[in-house]
């Protein structure tokens, strides 16, 4: 994460920590990256991925999807910040340097309206982390960050308009739905 990141109100970061129990994160620095996440990326269990867009990436650096590799478990690697801070991050982050890195194209345009981007196929955090448990095999997961994300945004579009709070609203019930089926 950008080291202001995490004190912005519209940061989505924070709802994949809600969602998958095994999520870390780390304040972002060029000079001195967090020892805990340079562990982590040597660690064997895991594969790392580099997640960013690859308009810019040489191609041999490059996957499309997660390749499964006995005994490791993927390890996505998301850059938490504005666009311009998670394109300073990947840019002078050389420690990253070593992993591949993986270029999601997705089908649909970011539903993020909370701030500014001059291009729509340019996902927020969590849409990309959604993505992400899909490559992983993690559907459900992945629907009810999705719908989580929904619900962050009606909230914070509500309360910008000074709107009550709809708990029975469709973002609400889809939620709802999502966890009623886990809950068996």
């Amino acid at each position: 994460m950008h080291d202001i990141e995490p004190l912005k109100p519209t940061n989505t970061g924070w709802l994949v920590a809600d969602l998958v129990t095994d999520t870390e994160a780390f304040t972002w620095s060029r000079t001195e990256p967090d020892a805990r996440l340079l562990a982590m990326l040597d660690d064997p269990q895991w594969r790392p991925y580099v997640v960013f867009p690859t308009e810019h990436v040489a191609p041999e650096r490059v996957v499309r999807d997660v390749t499964p590799v006995p005994g490791r478990r993927p390890l996505f690697v998301l850059l938490d910040g504005s666009w311009s801070q998670a394109s300073r991050m990947f840019r002078k982050s050389r420690y990253l340097d070593r992993f591949p890195v993986l270029g999601l194209h997705p089908e649909q345009l970011t539903r993020y309206r909370l701030r500014c981007t001059r291009r729509e196929e340019r996902l927020c955090t969590a849409e990309v982390a959604a993505l992400c448990l899909a490559l992983a095999g993690e559907e459900h997961a992945a629907r009810a960050l999705d719908a989580w994300l929904d619900v962050f945004i009606e909230r914070n579009v509500d309360v910008r308009a000074t709107r009550a709070v709809n708990a029975a609203s469709p973002v609400h019930e889809r939620l709802a739905a999502i966890v009623r089926s886990q809950l068996g």
